[in-house]
């Protein structure tokens, strides 16, 4: 018969030795998002046998400890879970104690029982276990997360901060994330959030010790739901449980134990577009940029930089850190020399640079604060960190889009490190190179520079890479390094085999892509050998299977390349005996200028050939011309009135001609 102090521990039987551990694995349900195979692993998996004379002696020390926990009295269960933790259990040998004798189960089981103090010993003992992966997925598999989340509604405030602490290790594991979400703890981890402004805001040393352990509580959730918002799903509930507002409430707070693991939290949101809408409404940004100044805490400015990064998508929050006075400490971070060894914060402080960089005010900021200077000073000083280098390129590439930051860049011998990115392998990286590239290739000096490193052939490398983005970007930045080149037609014959990739690229399935390949065949095309050469490998009736695009974009382009694709042989002729009229014809009808502009220049090309003028004229172009000579665009104009002309001239031959033929005979003909 069990005495009273035996009340709760059901899992043992009337043999005190024998253990059954308690059937409490949770049901795996389908998850798209978490794969139901990760973490389902057993911690016995790929271990090795240990040989016994490796083993010291507080591994049976430990061995034997746990043994202890199976006497069934309390009393003993609790002298063994102090003792337990006398030991440094982060050790693996120590933790190999626990495992091999079945004590994670015990532990898990002992989250069942009535007695308080037993609870706190398991808890106190799972917590510092919990830092290790592999047990962190055993306690997944072996039921240990419904345990954990019934736990955190018991009254005792340090056993519900013991829960916390290990759910925020166990959550790091996808399928115990999983886990907490169908067993609701998401919400009841929210609700401890709610902490009051008094205890946030009162220095520690003054708070009672009943406020204390409420803040430690705040600290504690906020750390789990750390961990737990690693799933784009968890995110979700936790914004339906209400946690945006009292995570904004907590940032404010004076207790840095409470302000790291909330910035985290909310910098694992912000990837989702609508905790960038809360960060924004919730007037976050500005507690956020308050934050970058604490230098005693590199994580909490890491963070912060980071929820910058991925919110300044938005103008309003681009605006809303100049107005808060976010780009000084940003700049001056970046320049820090401490900083250089911390690739984390300097990844996130680069990143924050550049997003925040499309705002032409902010911009103006930068220029004051002598950005570009130390963006090119980190090229030099980080070329081992790709994502480091990806984001200063970025953040270079929008602030050369003023002239007078080009000058400041060549000043600086950025250039050659520009170009020698082109050699990485980093898929973001090679998308950001060629288009600052792109921005020095319009200024005439810089372009020289760029010739002499051979960055052109380079950049037309990038055409051959997998990725469809860094193909859009290197043919967008061919526009003007051809355009701009001393000799761009030798220049681009020089490439071996260049004509022919650039052709074959028509064939993509991206819009983007084929707008900026068509982009810059214009150019190609503008040197008479080069349309030899694209015409030969078929660049006309690629173009004609590109024309009924509904894309604005490829619009634009492909008719700029048809135009230009004219000036060769039988290619006008070519162009309209393929039906690329009556859709170009069409273009004339979109509400866009550039289309226009571009589509005019096309028609007035093909209307060179009088077969493709009558095509026009039936299909009803004369009117959408008539509408572009009186524009205000005088390229649109120039080419809107040049195709009239050549239908005029057409008409008024075709009537010459059909005069003559129809006039009366003479008498002396009769």
């Amino acid at each position: 018969m069990k005495s009273e102090s035996d009340e709760g521990f059901d899992e043992f039987t009337a043999d005190q030795n024998k253990y059954i551990p308690r059937e409490v694995v949770i049901e795996e349900l389908p998850d798209s998002e978490e794969s139901e195979g990760e973490g389902s692993s057993s911690d016995e998996e790929g271990r090795t046998e240990r040989p016994k004379t490796d083993i010291p002696p507080e591994y049976w020390h430990i061995q034997k400890l746990v043994k202890y926990l199976k006497t069934g009295n309390q009393t003993a269960t609790v002298v063994a879970l102090c003792c337990l933790k006398d030991h440094d259990l982060t050790t693996e040998i120590n933790q190999l104690a626990i495992q091999e004798i079945g004590g994670l189960e015990l532990l898990i089981n002992l989250l069942e029982t009535k007695d308080l103090k037993c609870k706190l010993g398991a808890l106190s003992v799972l917590t510092e276990l919990s830092q290790n992966p592999d047990i962190r997925k055993c306690i997944a598999n072996l039921g240990g997360i419904n345990l954990l989340v019934k736990n955190l509604t018991e009254p005792a405030r340090d056993l519900q901060i013991l829960v916390a602490e290990t759910i925020y290790n166990v959550a790091q594991v996808k399928k115990a994330r999983k886990h907490i979400r169908q067993c609701n703890g998401i919400a009841k981890l929210v609700d401890f959030l709610d902490c009051s402004e008094t205890n946030l805001n009162t220095p520690k040393e003054k708070l009672s010790e009943l406020d204390m352990e409420a803040v430690d509580m705040c600290a504690a959730a906020a750390r789990a739901l750390w961990s737990v918002s690693r799933s784009k799903k968890n995110i979700q509930v936790m914004m339906k449980s209400g946690a945006v507002p009292l995570l904004a409430k907590l940032l404010r707070s004076v207790h840095m134990a409470v302000v790291i693991p909330t910035i985290g939290t909310i910098a694992q949101c912000a990837n989702d577009p609508s905790y960038q809408l809360a960060i924004q409404t919730e007037g976050m940004i500005r507690d956020i940029v308050k934050h970058l100044s604490a230098e005693e805490y590199p994580e909490l400015r890491r963070f912060c930089a980071e929820t910058i990064f991925k919110c300044s998508e938005k103008s309003t929050t681009r605006d809303m850190v100049r107005q808060s006075g976010g780009l000084d400490p940003l700049v001056n971070i970046a320049k820090d020399p401490k900083t250089k060894n911390d690739k984390p914060l300097l990844a996130a402080i680069t990143g924050a640079i550049w997003k925040t960089a499309i705002s032409p005010e902010n911009v103006e900021r930068f220029d004051q604060l002598k950005t570009v200077d130390v963006l090119v000073k980190l090229l030099e000083n980080v070329e081992e960190d790709e994502e480091v280098l990806s984001n200063v390129v970025g953040a270079l590439g929008e602030c050369l889009k003023f002239e007078h930051n080009r000058n400041t860049l060549r000043r600086a011998d950025g250039i050659p490190h520009l170009v020698n990115l082109l050699n990485y392998t980093y898929p973001p990286l090679l998308e950001n190179v060629p288009m600052v590239l792109r921005e020095c290739a319009e200024d005439e000096e810089s372009m020289r520079e760029i010739e002499q490193l051979d960055g052109v052939r380079l950049i037309w490398s990038l055409l051959k890479n997998d990725s469809p983005k860094v193909q859009a970007n290197a043919a967008w930045s061919l526009v003007p390094c051809i355009k701009n080149a001393t000799d761009s037609g030798e220049m681009v014959r020089c490439f071996v085999g260049g004509l022919e990739l650039i052709v074959n690229l028509l064939k993509s399935h991206d819009t983007h892509v084929l707008a900026c390949v068509c982009a810059a065949i214009s150019e190609v095309a503008k040197d008479i050998e080069n349309l030899a050469v694209i015409t030969d490998h078929g660049v006309v009736p690629m173009l004609v299977n590109l024309v009924e695009t509904e894309d604005v974009e490829l619009r634009q382009h492909l008719a700029s390349a048809i135009a230009y694709c004219c000036a060769w042989g039988s290619n006008c002729k070519e162009f309209g005996r393929l039906g690329a009229i009556t859709p170009l014809v069409q273009y004339m009808a979109d509400g866009e200028p550039d289309v226009h502009r571009t589509t005019a220049l096309a028609l007035f090309h093909l209307s060179k050939n009088p077969f493709n003028c009558i095509t026009m004229h039936e299909s009803g172009v004369v009117p959408f011309l008539l509408k572009a000579v009186s524009s205000t665009d005088w390229k649109l104009q120039e080419a809107a009135a040049g195709c009239l002309a050549n239908i005029r001239k057409l008409a008024l031959e075709a009537e010459t001609v059909h005069l003559i033929r129809n006039q009366p005979h003479s008498d002396e003909e009769n």
